[in-house]
C-alpha cells in the first residue's frame, strides 16, 4: 500500500512539473525595462468584467452546410468585455472577428487589454466558420459575417440604452471599430469597405493577417477611415508579399505594421502553448487544410462581389505553400507586440482627448520600431 501511494505521489509530482513547464516555460523576451512599449503592455486602470450571451439574429438564416440542414436564424455565441463602471464612459465599441477554424477566445487577450483602457469589446463564434461549426467550418460563409457584425453593433447599442443592463450608458455610438485575425481580418475589411455590406458607423478598422489580395484599389475607395494591417513577414497561410505589403498602395492613409519572424497562427491568443514549436504555422496549416476542403481549389471570390466592385476573381490562393517553414519568434512575444499595436491603433483614433490620440499615434509611428527590433512601421506616403 505504501509503495502504491509512493508511486501515485511521484506521478502527481511529475504531472505538476510538466504542467508548470508547459505553463511557465519558454517565456518571451520582455520589452525593454522603462520603455514606452513596456508601459503600453500594462493593463489600463479600469476593472474589467465580462458576460456571455447568445446573440440570435432571427432576420437571417444559417445556410445548409455538409450534413447540417441549416437553421432559420443565425446564432452567435458571444462574449462581451467591458469596464466595471461607466463613470468614465461612454466608451468606444470594438467588434473582434475570429479566424477560420478558430473561436471567439482567440482575441480574449486583446479584449482584456482594450476593456481595461476603456472599451467595450464583443467577440462571437460565427455560425459556420468557427472550429466546431455544424457540418464543418466553411470558409465561404465569410460573405455572411459582415451582416453579423452589423447585427452585433445594433444589439450592443440597444443594450447600452436599456435601463439596468450591464452595458447601460457604456457605449459611444460615434466611436465604433472593428478588428480580427485571418478570416476575421477579411470580415473586418468587408464590413469596413464593401460597397453593399459595409457598415457606415465603423470609424476604424484593423486587419490582423487578413487576406487582402482579393481586394483591389477600387474596393477600398468606398470609405475613408483609418485602416491598419498588422502582419508577420513569414506568414505561411496568408503570404505577406501579396496580402499585407500592397495595402499601402491600395488604401489612402493606411498603415502597415510588419513583424519580422511572426507566424500567422500565433496571432491568436489560443496559440500561446505553441511557443514550443519552431513555427506554429505547421499546426495552423494542418488545421486549415484539413477543414477547408474544396474551397482552397475552387474559385469562390465571386460570392463576395463583382470585379466592378473591386473584387479580383482571379486572385491566386497561396495557402501553405511555404516549405520549409522558417524559425518563428516566440508566440507569446508575438502576442505582446500585437497587444500594444492594437491598443495604440484604436487609442490613436478613439482616445477621449487629443493629447492621448497624439501620444498613441507617436508611439506607433516613431517609438515602437525603435524599441522592438522585430517591428517596422509604414504609412501611406512614408517609405
Amino acid at each position: 500500500m505504501k509503495k502504491l501511494l509512493w508511486i501515485v505521489l511521484v506521478v502527481v509530482m511529475l504531472l505538476a512539473v510538466s504542467c508548470s513547464v508547459l505553463t511557465l516555460g519558454k517565456q518571451p523576451q520582455p520589452f525593454p525595462p522603462g520603455s514606452s512599449s513596456e508601459a503600453a503592455l500594462l493593463p489600463g486602470s479600469l476593472e474589467v468584467q465580462r458576460y456571455e450571451q447568445a446573440f440570435i439574429d432571427d432576420s437571417r438564416p444559417t445556410d445548409a452546410n455538409g450534413d447540417y440542414p441549416g437553421a432559420a436564424t443565425r446564432t452567435l455565441e458571444g462574449l462581451v468585455w467591458h469596464p466595471a463602471t461607466n463613470a468614465a464612459g461612454p466608451y468606444p465599441l470594438i467588434v473582434y472577428s475570429h479566424g477560420f477554424s478558430s473561436t471567439r477566445e482567440g482575441g480574449a487577450y486583446l479584449a482584456e487589454q482594450l476593456a481595461s483602457l476603456g472599451y467595450v469589446v464583443v467577440s462571437v463564434n460565427y455560425p459556420l466558420t468557427n472550429m466546431s461549426a455544424p457540418g464543418g467550418p466553411n470558409v465561404r460563409d465569410v460573405m455572411n459575417q459582415p451582416a453579423d457584425v452589423s447585427f452585433l453593433i445594433d444589439t450592443l447599442l440597444a443594450q447600452s440604452t436599456t435601463p439596468g443592463h450591464a452595458l447601460e450608458g457604456m457605449i459611444d455610438r460615434t466611436r465604433i471599430g472593428v478588428t480580427g485575425i485571418s478570416l476575421g481580418g477579411m470580415t473586418t475589411t468587408l464590413v469596413a469597405y464593401h460597397p453593399e455590406l459595409r457598415d457606415k458607423r465603423i470609424g476604424a478598422a484593423l486587419s490582423i493577417a487578413g487576406p487582402s489580395a482579393v481586394f483591389t484599389e477600387t474596393f477600398f475607395s468606398n470609405a475613408q477611415i483609418p485602416f491598419m494591417m498588422l502582419a508577420g513577414d513569414i506568414d505561411a497561410l496568408v503570404p505577406y508579399s501579396t496580402n499585407a505589403a500592397p495595402v499601402l498602395d491600395k488604401i489612402p492613409g493606411s498603415q502597415l505594421v510588419s513583424v519580422k519572424g511572426a507566424s500567422h497562427t500565433a496571432f491568436a491568443g489560443t496559440a500561446g502553448a505553441l511557443r514550443w514549436m519552431s513555427n506554429p504555422d505547421a499546426i495552423g496549416c494542418y488545421m486549415v487544410n484539413r477543414n477547408i476542403g474544396d474551397a482552397s481549389d475552387e474559385p469562390w471570390y465571386d460570392l463576395i462581389g463583382t470585379e466592378a466592385q473591386g473584387i479580383d476573381h482571379n486572385a491566386v490562393n497561396e495557402l501553405c505553400l511555404m516549405d520549409p517553414l522558417p524559425e518563428a519568434i516566440n508566440a507569446l512575444r508575438q502576442q505582446m507586440i500585437t497587444a500594444v499595436v492594437v491598443s495604440n491603433f484604436f487609442q490613436s483614433v478613439f482616445a477621449p482627448t487629443a493629447a492621448q490620440r497624439e501620444e498613441a499615434d507617436a508611439y506607433l509611428s516613431e517609438v515602437m520600431a525603435a524599441e522592438l527590433p522585430e517591428v517596422s512601421y509604414q504609412r501611406t506616403g512614408m517609405r
